[in-house]
């Protein structure tokens, strides 16, 4: 059928994409004679791969794929087109870089809304002195150990698998194995093998906060990524046959929403009250926490997080020295330098370097989303639409008041 060939075109051309670049197949669980067919062969010319994706693009209108399918394709070829050209040494600016993968325009946020929340932190910490130096002695505080980090998350992620299954449904033999690591670039990854399984790995060098924790377990696990690719598999694979959904490709739309839906999960499973849900649940884990301090400070330091976006700005667009930027996460995210440069490790890798737009515009995004659902809509309820439905970035751009297909949430 000429679905077929489209869909498998798109297929290959993901895992000829990862041949060349380690990573860039997030998670594979289709058809092993595909992969085994890439793997023998030589490795392409990213040229030829920026070319096939266009071609595909070009056969979408007479496959016989319903609308939905060929706009997602489309969405996801134009991302993987930018990616083999910037492979072939074809200079693309940052910013025409970011709007191909994700299909958002980014720019710098003004720095007086971080010193505005700077304020509200400090009156938030008790004591005096500077306000980095107290925020770090809180935060040291709260530093749970790499020997307990496994312990914590495994607790939290049992509790959330219960609420997850009762209120959006899990497929039968679903499991979450969990791994502690050191040496990577980036807090904890989810790599989904298909079959309803994942392995998350926890990096244990990020220096963890026992308060950040249900953040991590409700974007790796429930009802994050984990649950997410487990709806799809369920929905859309093994029901209706959309084998498209059984690959996951980074710098592309279809990362944009996972991660902005994982960035909003902790509010749409448990919302007003997860900090004193979450003491309880460490608690009986013989862990301790002020889950009500711990509801009022994250909330602020996460509007810190925009300064990472400004930080790959400066970095890849306005060709800022990496120890300014350094310096500029350090003030605006109230972050030790160890942190920052952590951050810009990861902001300066090849794959990741754009990665962390996926975060910011993808959570604003998606929570203005989830903010313009009709009246009376439960929250959850909107959710289920994201773990079951590959929407596109434009698509929930075009149901925000306000915010035209192609731009941002802000």
């Amino acid at each position: 059928m000429p679905e077929e060939s489209v869909v498998t075109g798109y297929l290959l051309l993901g895992l000829r994409l990862g041949r060349l670049v380690d990573g860039f197949v997030d998670c594979w669980f289709g058809d092993p004679g595909l992969a085994a067919r890439v793997a023998a062969e030589p490795a392409a010319d990213p040229a030829d791969l920026a070319r096939d994706a266009a071609g595909l693009r070009r056969r979408l209108p007479g496959s016989g794929l319903e609308r939905a399918r060929r706009d997602f394709l489309d969405a996801q070829l134009r991302a993987l087109e930018c990616s083999a050209r910037r492979l072939s040494g074809e200079p693309v600016t940052f910013g025409a870089e970011v709007a191909a993968y994700f299909n958002v325009e980014i720019g710098l946020t003004d720095p007086d809304r971080y010193a505005a929340v700077h304020d509200e932190i400090d009156a938030l910490l008790p004591g005096g002195g500077p306000l980095a130096g107290r925020l770090h002695a809180r935060q040291d505080d709260d530093r749970v150990s790499p020997a307990d980090l496994e312990r914590a998350v495994r607790a939290l992620s049992a509790e959330l698998r219960e609420v997850v299954g009762a209120r959006f449904g899990l497929p039968p033999g679903e499991s979450v194995e969990y791994r502690v690591v050191t040496g990577k670039p980036w807090n904890a990854f989810n790599r989904y093998h298909g079959g309803y399984r994942s392995v998350v790995e926890l990096n244990a060098d990020a220096g963890h906060g026992l308060s950040a924790l249900p953040h991590l377990a409700t974007h790796e696990c429930y009802p994050g990524h984990h649950t997410e690719h487990c709806a799809k598999e369920r929905a859309l694979v093994r029901e209706r046959g959309h084998a498209e959904q059984v690959i996951s490709l980074v710098n592309t739309p279809q990362c944009l929403v996972a991660e902005g839906m994982a960035e909003a999960a902790l509010e749409a499973v448990l919302g007003e009250g997860w900090g004193p849900w979450t003491a309880r649940v460490l608690e009986e884990a013989g862990l301790r926490l002020d889950g009500e301090f711990a509801e009022r400070l994250l909330p602020l330091t996460a509007r810190l997080l925009p300064a990472r976006q400004d930080a790959a700005v400066m970095l890849h667009d306005r060709g800022a020295d990496p120890d300014d930027v350094v310096a500029y996460l350090s003030r605006w995210m109230l972050v030790p330098e160890a942190r920052a440069r952590h951050m810009v490790r990861f902001l300066t890798d090849p794959l990741w370097r754009a990665y962390t737009v996926t975060y910011i515009e993808g959570a604003r995004l998606v929570r203005a989303w989830l903010r313009a659902r009709p009246a009376g809509q439960p929250v959850a309820d909107r959710y289920r639409r994201l773990l079951d439905e590959p929407l596109l970035p434009a698509e929930l751009a075009a149901a925000v008041p306000g915010t035209a297909a192609g731009g941002n949430a802000r």
